[in-house]
C-alpha cells in the first residue's frame, strides 16, 4: 500500500520576451497564484518556452526537486497556436520520458477556459 501523499505542483509556462518588464510581469502573476493556491498546489512557480529562464523542462525539475509527485502545467497563452500544440507537449514529452513515476498534466491553455470571456467583459465595464 502506498502511504506518500501526492504533492502538486503548478508550473505557469508563458512564452518569455526578450523585453524583462514582460518576464516579470509573469512571475509577478505567479506570485499572486500562489497566495491564491495556498493548500493546492506547491510549490506554484513559472517558466518560459523561449526568451527567458527557466525554460520548461527546468521548469517540471524544479517542481519534482521540491518533491512534487503531480506536477500540472498551464499554457499561459491565449490560442492554441503551435506553441500551445506542438511546442509545450514536445517540452513536457521528455520531462515525462526522464521521470515515468512522477504524473505531469497539460492543462487546456487560457484562451480555452470558460471564465476568460468573463473576465474580458470585467475589463470593458471597469
Amino acid at each position: 500500500m502506498n502511504d506518500l501523499v501526492p504533492v502538486n505542483a503548478l508550473l505557469l509556462v508563458a512564452h518569455g520576451s526578450r523585453r524583462e518588464a514582460s518576464n516579470r510581469e509573469v512571475r509577478k502573476l505567479t506570485d499572486r497564484v500562489r497566495e491564491r493556491a495556498a493548500g493546492r498546489f506547491d510549490p506554484v512557480d513559472c517558466a518560459f518556452l523561449e526568451f527567458a529562464d527557466p525554460d520548461i523542462p527546468s521548469g517540471i525539475e524544479t517542481c519534482i526537486s521540491a518533491g512534487a509527485t503531480q506536477v500540472t502545467v498551464v499554457p499561459y497563452f491565449l490560442s492554441a497556436g503551435r506553441h500551445v500544440a506542438q511546442d509545450i507537449p514536445a517540452a513536457v514529452a521528455g520531462v515525462r520520458r526522464r521521470y515515468p513515476e512522477v504524473d505531469i498534466v497539460v492543462t487546456p491553455h487560457l484562451g480555452a477556459a470558460d471564465a476568460i470571456a468573463d473576465q474580458l467583459l470585467a475589463l470593458a465595464v471597469d
